[in-house]
């Protein structure tokens, strides 16, 4: 496939291309130069666990501690 490159130096990438890997609206794509070649890849978080932590909550406001000792019975 091929893709021109704008007065500003955007491209499109083809839909197909984007569908088959996932790509959708604000995708971070780490992007470099090899031997000639544009080589674009998605960006991943290092710590995948991180990203989530903090923003979920439990039921009732109770603290982690009161939620297990709850649980236990």
């Amino acid at each position: 496939m091929k893709t021109i490159v704008s007065e500003k130096g955007q491209i499109t990438i083809p839909k197909k291309i984007r569908d088959n890997l996932g790509l959708s609206p604000g995708t971070v794509l780490e992007i470099e130069s090899r031997g000639g070649m544009l080589t674009a890849v998605k960006h991943r978080e290092n710590d995948l666990v991180g990203k989530w932590r903090g923003r979920g909550s439990l039921p009732g406001g109770v603290t982690v501690d009161e939620y297990i000792n709850g649980s236990r019975g």
